[in-house]
């Protein structure tokens, strides 16, 4: 497994080693001996989330406040996703910042956002399905969400037209008004 660094601490890329022939392919998704070691820190993992979208959905921008925040190990593992991680730490000289990167079922990466960060992504395939492992709980009571296009975040979303929104993230906050860590 290969552990990619992104320009902001904490938040990572595991590419796995992927054994392929004319029969399929093979792989280990997920080691904890080796992902605790990238990160640092044992990471229990205490749900497995799994969602399907369709072509220009945009779920995000998602965190939950302490004491029930969410680290996320994330992939897609059917079509195309662009994810996204904003950076909600206060006393972060990234705070505000964010990273995007293409998740799919051909590259098989999986992103690292750990305590601290809000998460999004929009579907580019006709379909996506798409893993979270969380190091917390859902905990409606204390889930929050930041506007997918606030300004002041800037993000570079690839759309062709305006996405698909649940109510909630149409109607969420802007970052100045958001919650942090």
């Amino acid at each position: 497994m290969q552990v990619i660094q992104t320009e902001i601490a904490d938040l990572l890329i595991f590419e796995p080693a992927v054994f392929g022939d004319e029969r399929g392919f093979f792989m280990e998704s997920f080691n904890q001996r080796c992902f605790d070691d990238a990160v640092g820190r044992h990471v229990p993992f205490v749900q497995d989330n799994h969602s399907r979208s369709v072509k220009g959905v945009l779920r995000g921008l998602h965190y939950q406040l302490p004491p029930t925040a969410q680290g996320k190990l994330v992939r897609c593992v059917v079509g195309e996703v662009y994810d996204v991680a904003v950076d909600l730490r206060a006393d972060s000289p990234t705070c505000g910042r964010w990273v995007g990167l293409y998740l799919s079922a051909d590259n098989k990466r999986q992103f690292w956002l750990p305590e601290g960060f809000a998460h999004g992504f929009v579907v580019l395939s006709d379909v996506a399905e798409f893993l979270y492992k969380t190091t917390c709980y859902y905990a409606p009571q204390q889930e929050r969400c930041i506007r997918w296009d606030d300004p002041q975040l800037g993000i570079d979303w690839p759309l062709s037209g305006s996405p698909q929104l649940s109510a909630k993230d149409r109607d969420a906050p802007f970052f100045r008004d958001a919650q942090r860590f």
